[in-house]
């Protein structure tokens, strides 16, 4: 009796210590029911929502734009320069010491004018010292003409003395052209834009001296990638927008070359602009060249395309919901871009709200 008594005692204070479950495995076993009872409640909830979405989710608040037909331009913008078709720097053609500067910057002057001269006292004298020779030379060949004429005297006389006047002459002449280099002369019409000389200064031929420009002659002009090739041509239209002035005007491309250059693999385009008070040559502008024109164009915002696997897609308001449509888009410009296909005039674009929204979702429009 004893013995048995021994045995059960025994055998509960086994099952007490470790006849059982330990602490970690009723925590694995709960948490293994809990688990499971969340996956059976969220196969619940996704029964109710595909029954009734509706109810389950709030309504995306968007902002909305109806497009319609508009006149849309595509431009190529590139950066130009004004300068002018007659813009030289008038020089002598020999080298000497400035005598007298005649003009000051701003003058107005006429091609071939005077506008320098440098001291040549020395062909001066040498000219007047001609003088008398070429006189006397003159006066013989009128007398061996005059003699001549009266069969008197000899044909070689006659000769010689027409020789010795004439090869005088040309010494004066080529003085005078020699004297003639030593002056500074406008090679156009224009406005004297500097002068960078005074009296006194020792000029050369390879110096500017006096800057003319004629500034009813002036042109923008750009260098454009080879890749613009066949994008423009002349008779575009060409907006030109000078952001130092705050100014802009419009005009058209009046040269666009055939020609890639070898080494900048660019060619130019110019805009022929005439007399305009407000530029002056070296200015810098940008230039607007419209090589694409749609009087009837469907755009919307570049911002509002997404890119998918199955091409450019925006989103449209159908009734509240969001609708994802595929668009073929084209030209881009001024941050809108042309929709050649997948909208219609009308269409309700959704502008703002369309990062937070999907195809099907509800949508409220915010005004």
């Amino acid at each position: 009796m004893k013995h048995s008594l021994y045995i059960l005692i025994t055998t509960l204070a086994l099952a007490s210590c470790g006849g059982g479950q330990t602490g970690e495995e009723k925590a694995d076993a709960k948490l293994a029911k809990l688990k499971k009872q969340r996956s059976e409640i969220d196969i619940q909830i996704k029964e109710l929502e595909s029954k009734n979405p509706d109810t389950t989710r709030k309504a995306t608040p968007v902002s909305i734009t109806v497009v319609n037909p508009v006149d849309f331009t595509a431009y190529v913008e590139v950066q130009a320069q004004i300068l002018s078709d007659e813009n030289v720097a008038a020089t002598s053609q020999t080298q000497g010491t400035i005598k007298s500067v005649l003009v000051r910057t701003g003058d107005k002057v006429k091609k071939g004018q005077l506008l320098a001269t440098l001291d040549n006292a020395l062909i001066d004298q040498q000219i007047s010292g001609m003088e008398p020779n070429i006189q006397l030379l003159k006066s013989l060949y009128e007398k061996q003409q005059k003699l001549w004429a009266e069969d008197i005297g000899s044909e070689v006389q006659l000769l010689t003395a027409k020789a010795n006047y004439e090869a005088i002459v040309k010494q004066k002449s080529a003085l005078i052209a020699q004297k003639n280099m030593a002056r500074i002369i406008s090679p156009i019409d224009g406005v004297v834009d500097a002068v960078a000389i005074k009296e006194g200064d020792v000029i050369s031929p390879m110096l500017g001296a006096i800057r003319i420009v004629n500034f009813n002659k002036l042109r923008a002009e750009a260098t454009l990638g080879e890749n613009y090739l066949g994008k423009v041509k002349t008779g575009d239209n060409v907006i030109l927008e000078f952001p130092d002035l705050n100014d802009s005007l419009k005009t058209k491309l009046t040269y666009v070359a055939q020609a890639v250059d070898p080494i900048s693999r660019a060619f130019v385009a110019q805009a022929r602009l005439g007399y305009n008070a407000k530029l002056h040559p070296n200015m810098s502008c940008k230039m607007k060249i419209a090589n694409y024109e749609n009087s009837h164009a469907i755009v919307v915002p570049v911002s509002v395309i997404q890119k998918t696997a199955n091409g450019d897609m925006l989103y449209v308001a159908n009734g509240d919901k969001a609708k994802s449509v595929i668009v073929t888009t084209g030209r881009i410009s001024n941050g809108q871009v042309e929709i050649l296909s997948g909208l219609n005039a009308g269409d309700k674009i959704i502008t703002e709200g369309f990062e937070e929204t999907d195809n099907g979702e509800k949508i409220k429009i915010i005004e």
